[in-house]
């Protein structure tokens, strides 16, 4: 247990379209300020002694977006693995990307030479503890099902002996504990397709505000707000 009780927090960081729309500004700058932002909250969440943080950065429905868009997103990623890995790696952060980051997915093509900075920044960080740091690339609920049971079938387990723990060993967030707290910004109240298992006892909290401007202060609330909850686990 963290000392402030928050042990896994996840974020659907929403809103940097509509932050960028706001101030008459191009929608990919949205996207960089939005990116400044993931890497202050790990910081923030190290300082708060949180152990897991879970960002939802690029969902599947998302490679519906335009052409220019998704490149943007994909360059930000890139560039930012290979300029930030070192800086994550001396705060003791472990990386780790969840979801279907496959090349050779013909409906979700992840850049090739992505994979490979994933996997670089895996290896590198994988022995750090102070902050588990989940990256959602390629991410979506439904499909993390997907991907356990079809694990499950392979591995030839019969269907009537089938149980929750054998689930929860094949998601792609695995061994991670399950979020205590899920937040999402930009005033939106719904899930839209993030940590569907993970969430059957999670705490949630909306925020008004746009991912770009969320701040440390906001941070504090959401431990203080995760404090005045009452878990009860159906009790």
């Amino acid at each position: 247990m963290t000392r402030t009780g928050l042990n896994h927090l996840a974020i659907i960081m929403d809103g940097n379209r509509r932050w960028a729309k706001a101030r008459s500004l191009p929608t990919l700058e949205g996207h960089r300020r939005g990116y400044e932002k993931m890497k202050r909250l790990a910081e923030w969440c190290i300082d708060a002694g949180i152990s897991v943080l879970t960002v939802y950065a690029f969902s599947t429905e998302n490679w519906n977006r335009t052409a220019k868009e998704v490149s943007y997103l994909m360059k930000l990623l890139r560039d930012g693995l290979r300029s930030d890995i070192d800086e994550l790696h001396r705060q003791g952060v472990r990386l780790k990307v969840i979801g279907d980051s496959r090349e050779d997915d013909p409906a979700h093509p992840t850049p090739v030479d992505i994979v490979d900075v994933i996997a670089n920044a895996e290896e590198k960080t994988r022995h750090n503890t102070k902050l588990l740091f989940q990256v959602g690339l390629s991410y979506g609920g439904r499909e993390e099902l997907q991907y356990a049971f079809q694990n499950i079938a392979r591995k030839g387990i019969p269907a009537d002996e089938i149980t929750t723990e054998h689930i929860s060993r094949e998601l792609w967030t695995a061994p991670a504990p399950y979020p205590d707290m899920i937040v999402r910004t930009s005033g939106e109240m719904r899930l839209s397709n993030f940590l569907l298992w993970q969430s059957a006892y999670a705490e949630l909290c909306f925020i008004k505000k746009h991912w770009p401007d969320f701040s440390k202060r906001d941070l504090e609330y959401i431990v203080r707000e995760y404090q005045s909850r009452k878990r009860r686990f159906g009790k």
